[in-house]
């Protein structure tokens, strides 16, 4: 089992009835103190209100449970709030049962109800007892009727912690943001290592590669399907179907009656909620994925609303959070903390779907899955990304987030204690974050504007996007200084130059359409800019297939020389008619195919590995025509995402491309680990050293994309 087996209060015994009779006493004077506030609200006698809280709690304990199950569209659809009002509508039916309790409409009975669930969530909190003793407990005798005399090898917990870098882990780890954590690896059961993302480091080609096998030919979080002018987001239900299809084998890493929680894909899993690939209500059932058994639609809602007082504590800790949200905004905004961007308007009170909601679901999804003994489970936390895309990497708020996804993984671990089968808990992050300004801030004009200024759009600029009044000059200096800089004489934006004025008397091949209205936007006439983060694309709708260097250059001369010069742009992948893949930088090129560097190796900056993870991406289908990755400065190891965030990712530079991975070190060391296909590789030697069965993948399509298709094709394997 991961780690050691704590002394925690889950395991303790003989509570159960003071705490069952404390809270009959709180609740029966809560309900006095009610009757006497509330007008619509009335009891008789002495014995009414102790005879009330008694129902309530049995309703509470036994009947609520049952009603959810019938429920739960309900608290699935309105975030937990609908069941407030189905705890109301009980508790005005019980006003019934009990002669001269009157409660005399809805909005009464949903106070009273609320009022209770509050008087025993203080009442817990007063006698320290852990949030979760009665789920445990429940679940322990659930857990003892289930196991069987059959040996079944250990089960595994991967958990993902979103964009949490290899660096910022170690550090939350040594200065307390990771507690749990920290004290599996001084007590030696667990050892933290690194692994290297893709080229495209984000949670799409991450998870897709992890969880299936493959993740061939997803090029970034957006990009632009030319055949169908459309833009494929891998966060849109119907696209992450549609990529689940293309890659899945049936051999994925949670086959075998595994669990998804909170994923983009279901990595085959038997049993699954909140994942995208997989929304029942959003993808048609002729387009998802057929399983051998399918959750209900949220099923992790089922377990987390199945108790009343979870609503009322995720709205009390939401609270606390959009507090915690606007009080560091606004110190940002005092401390002229920089690099900032704007926090305000409906962010913060969306910020607790993730940091606070989503997670809470998940874990006890998680929870259930235990205690049911499945062989795997894969959640994906991503609190933590969100509020560093805002806040940054190591900024107090970020950091509090980072350690209450910490506290529910310790939470996990002491539940596993209960479960039927032993567990082992694997932690680990799909990509990290690379902190920097946001290129539309210090530039003055987004890459979007930029592409389309340099291939000749004629547009104003729209209302620049302001961290404060006192950015407003700087920002107007800012955009001379980079247009000065696109314009500057490099020497490869030189050579360019040169190359542009050499070719001027060859024909174009392909007349190009004056109609900017298409599908996708135009940032200048049938030119498509898409950005993911780090990374942005450039495709030339009008002309089919890859378009080459040399016909960009016929077309668009000034389009490459100005974005190799741009301060903001570290690299360019294009590719040549003559040299295939070339990556161009300000002061270097490096053809792929040949390795050969021209003057300064562009793609130094970005590690060991770049070469070879670029040229792995130029081969993929949908290959934009021109992709552009941002500027690394390893001097103060930031970059200036293409999105309006603090820390982003999504390409290569800095910790956005060193994820880290915490195992128990009884595991096989899983050496040096080069992309997400790789650490599937790593995941699936674990469950078989474990004594899983290997996955055959029978009576599943093989997508065309996925790792059996491109083994028998020898791509991209």
């Amino acid at each position: 089992m991961s780690g050691g087996t704590p002394s925690g209060r889950v395991l303790q015994r003989g509570r159960a009835p003071a705490r069952v009779l404390l809270t009959w006493a709180a609740t029966t004077a809560a309900l006095a103190a009610l009757d006497s506030w509330l007008a619509d609200f009335t009891m008789d006698s002495w014995w009414q209100p102790p005879v009330i809280a008694l129902l309530l709690g049995l309703l509470t304990a036994v009947v609520w449970p049952l009603v959810m199950r019938v429920a739960l569209p309900l608290a699935f659809f309105t975030l937990g709030l609908g069941s407030f009002l189905l705890l109301g509508a009980a508790v005005l039916g019980l006003s019934f049962l009990v002669p001269g309790v009157v409660i005399e409409n809805l909005s009464t009975a949903v106070t009273v109800g609320v009022g209770m669930a509050a008087v025993s969530g203080v009442v817990s909190s007063v006698l320290a007892i852990d949030e979760d003793e009665l789920f445990f407990r429940r679940a322990r005798r659930r857990a003892r009727t289930t196991a069987d005399a059959v040996p079944r090898p250990p089960g595994v917990l991967f958990l993902q912690i979103d964009a949490l870098s290899f660096d910022i882990a170690r550090r939350a780890v040594r200065d307390g943001s990771m507690p749990n954590l920290a004290a599996w690896l001084r007590a030696g059961t667990h050892t933290l290592t690194s692994w290297h993302t893709d080229w495209s480091s984000q949670t799409g080609a991450a998870v897709c590669g992890i969880l299936h096998g493959s993740n061939w030919d997803i090029p970034g979080f957006r990009w632009y399907d030319k055949e169908r002018d459309r833009i494929v987001r891998v966060s849109s239900p119907h696209d992450a179907s549609a990529l689940e299809r293309a890659h899945s084998d049936g051999r994925g890493l949670l086959s075998g009656g595994g669990a998804s929680r909170g994923n983009l894909f279901t990595g085959d899993a038997a049993h699954v909620s909140l994942t995208m690939s997989s929304l029942a209500h959003v993808v048609p059932a002729s387009s998802r994925r057929t399983r051998q058994a399918r959750d209900r639609v949220g099923s992790g809602y089922y377990a987390y609303f199945a108790n009343p007082v979870n609503a009322l504590r995720t709205i009390a800790v939401s609270a606390v959070d959009i507090h915690r949200e606007l009080v560091a905004a606004a110190r940002e905004r005092r401390d002229d903390v920089r690099p900032r961007v704007s926090r305000g308007g409906i962010y913060p009170l969306a910020r607790p779907g993730t940091t606070v909601i989503a997670r809470d679901v998940v874990v006890f999804a998680l929870l259930e899955d235990m205690m049911a003994g499945r062989p795997v489970a894969y959640a994906d936390f991503l609190g933590y990304d969100e509020a560093a895309h805002h806040a940054g990497l190591e900024r107090a708020d970020s950091l509090a987030v980072l350690r209450s996804i910490d506290q529910q993984i310790g939470r996990l671990h002491r539940a596993s204690q209960l479960a039927p089968r032993e567990y082992h808990l694997v932690c680990l992050s799909d990509h990290g974050q690379t902190q920097g300004e946001a290129f539309v801030l210090r530039f003055g004009e987004s890459v979007e504007e930029l592409v389309g200024r340099l291939c000749g759009a004629e547009r104003e600029l729209p209302e620049r996007h302001l961290t404060g009044p006192r950015d407003s000059r700087r920002l107007t200096e800012g955009w001379q200084v980079g247009a000065a800089l696109a314009e500057s004489g490099g020497p490869i934006a030189r050579r360019l130059r040169e190359r542009v004025e050499r070719a001027e008397e060859v024909p174009h091949h392909h007349e190009l359409g004056t109609e900017r209205e298409g599908r996708a936007p135009r940032v200048a006439p049938g030119v498509v800019v898409t950005v993911s983060g780090h990374t942005a694309t450039v495709s030339f709708a009008d002309i089919p297939g890859r378009v080459s260097l040399e016909e960009i250059e016929r077309h668009w001369p000034r389009l490459l020389p100005g974005l190799v010069d741009h301060d903001g742009v570290g690299f360019l992948l294009v590719h040549s008619e003559e040299f295939g893949p070339v990556v161009l930088g300000r002061d270097g090129v490096h053809r792929l195919a040949s390795g050969a560097v021209l003057g300064e190796d562009p793609l130094a900056p970005y590690g060991p590995h770049a070469a070879r993870l670029v040229a792995r991406a130029s081969a993929f289908p949908n290959c934009a025509d021109v992709v552009i990755n941002s500027r690394y400065d390893p001097d103060t190891d930031e970059a200036s995402a293409f999105e309006p965030h603090v820390g982003s990712h999504g390409g290569l530079g800095g910790p956005q491309q060193h994820g880290f991975l915490v195992h128990p070190r009884s595991f096989r060391p899983p050496g040096e680990i080069v992309g997400a296909e790789q650490l599937h590789r790593v995941f699936r030697g674990w469950l078989t050293d474990l004594g899983h069965p290997e996955p055959t993948g029978d009576g599943a399509a093989v997508g065309p994309l996925s790792a059996t298709a491109l083994r028998g094709a020898g791509v991209g394997v």
